[in-house]
């Protein structure tokens, strides 16, 4: 007979708080709190000289009338911006890497997993680039408007929370063929765990925080390690990740990668891990791990992404040696994010040869340059990210279903080599697994999902994977 643990387990390990103490957590607040008039008058004044701000004689002189205003506030506000800047950088030293909002007191979190008694259960995982950066910024990606984004963006997101139609734990039947791609006008529903990138603006974390944490269960968010750096980098924006699960998170940790350059360099870029408890076998814990990434964004930096490839796989082993306790039974290891390569373009020919995929299994792919009939890709154009077709889920969804849509509105020109094939776009976006050998329950995929429910929200489709973790009989 299995013993009765407590459930959900105790989560002593992660204080909601990043700092040690409640008087640095409240000079943290004073410290954004002098930033923050700055922060938005630099905001205002980067947006007023985006392209889309710009457009006509009109638009020009009033860009620079606004920008102007925008300066003068920027100067007014820098008295107050000096102290806190300097406030916020010696605070760092002792800040970790990440917050942590725990579910409130009523949340519930599902059963925990049996497999003596359920042989077989589905966990769904979402990942998502937002493009939530401060709105100046996000305006040079044809993507303005953060916060009312963020709050479109939360609303859907509660969409995929509900069970699942096999119910919240069942899976559906094995597939005999291996698993399926779907292309959804909506998210996957019955999501367990689900990972965002580029969720920069802290603002806009916060509204996603207020409506995962009470719907979902424990967030990890505002993940980074800011301010001056070994080697004298300065970190003035975190790394973008946002984690949240249903089930228990027992420990997390995150690094950051040291080699960042160009407009990636002022970025806290790295590799946020976390565990997760999902059941019990025989008395054992039944663990799942969870890493979460967004790698290096220039193009043509093919061995900086190469680096943090490799350093990134060290982390994720190093991480799950120190969290695994003596008898633990690893369901899964999933590696979620938006890496920045394609499994298509010979410019990316360094990372696709990456022993990460010796590692890690990609649904998607069935060898370098070699992709499923059915994998698409998830970088949309974004001089056509508000193209009425494309920022409707269900118009987008239809268009991409044919060969002239996806030509049209997935990113990135078909090379006169693959002029004849079908165009399959740029698939920047992964959901990668593995099980560990030799252990005794064996995780398999069912479905992989291309979802455009956030269609004039973001630049990047959602992709989901519903993964089917089952026990030899």
């Amino acid at each position: 007979m299995e013993s009765p643990p407590d459930w959900p387990p105790a989560l002593d390990a992660l204080r909601p708080s990043p700092f040690p103490n409640s008087i640095l957590h409240a000079l943290h607040g004073l410290g954004r709190m002098l930033l923050f008039p700055a922060y938005w008058a630099l905001d205002q004044l980067l947006g007023y000289w985006a392209p889309t701000a710009r457009v006509g004689i009109l638009g020009r002189l009033s860009a620079v009338v606004c920008a102007g205003a925008a300066l003068l506030l920027l100067l007014a506000c820098l008295p107050l911006a000096l102290p806190g800047l300097l406030l916020w950088l010696l605070l760092q030293a002792w800040r970790r890497p990440f917050c942590y909002q725990p579910p409130p007191q009523s949340w519930a979190p599902p059963q925990p997993w049996r497999p003596r008694l359920e042989p077989k259960r589905c966990f769904g995982f979402l990942s998502a680039n937002l493009c939530l950066l401060p709105d100046g910024l996000a305006r040079f990606s044809n993507l303005p408007h953060t916060q009312q984004r963020a709050q479109a963006v939360g609303t859907t997101l509660l969409a995929g929370l509900r069970p699942s139609r096999y119910g919240a734990t069942d899976c559906s039947p094995s597939q005999a063929r291996g698993p399926r791609g779907v292309l959804a006008a909506t998210l996957p529903t019955g999501l367990d765990f689900v990972c965002l990138q580029e969720v920069f603006d802290l603002r806009a974390a916060h509204h996603l925080v207020r409506r995962l944490a009470p719907n979902l269960g424990p967030v990890l968010y505002d993940v980074g390690t800011m301010g001056l750096q070994p080697g004298m980098h300065l970190k003035l924006l975190g790394s973008g990740l946002l984690l949240a699960s249903r089930f228990p998170l027992l420990h997390a940790g995150f690094h950051s990668f040291p080699n960042g350059r160009r407009e990636d360099a002022l970025a806290s870029k790295g590799l946020l891990s976390a565990q997760a408890q999902l059941g019990i076998l025989d008395g054992r814990r039944i663990v799942g791990f969870l890493h979460c990434t967004h790698l290096h964004a220039p193009r043509d930096d093919g061995a900086v992404r190469s680096e943090q490839l490799t350093l990134l796989l060290d982390w994720a082993e190093q991480f799950e040696a120190e969290s695994r306790q003596s008898g633990d039974v690893v369901a899964f290891s999933v590696l979620l994010g938006d890496l920045n390569f394609d499994n298509c373009s010979q410019g990316d020919s360094c990372e696709q040869k990456h022993r990460l995929f010796n590692c890690f299994q990609d649904p998607c792919r069935l060898g370098v340059r070699h992709e499923q009939p059915w994998a698409l890709g998830t970088l949309l154009s974004p001089p056509l990210l508000h193209h009425s077709e494309a920022s409707s889920p269900e118009m987008l969804c239809r268009a991409l279903e044919q060969q002239e849509g996806r030509r049209l509105y997935l990113a990135g020109t078909p090379s006169h080599h693959h002029s004849t094939k079908a165009w399959q776009g740029r698939r920047l976006d992964y959901i990668l697994y593995r099980g560990m050998p030799g252990a005794p329950l064996i995780p398999e995929v069912e479905q992989v999902t291309f979802s455009t429910a956030l269609a004039g929200l973001t630049d990047h489709l959602a992709v989901g994977l519903r993964l089917r973790v089952s026990a030899p009989s």
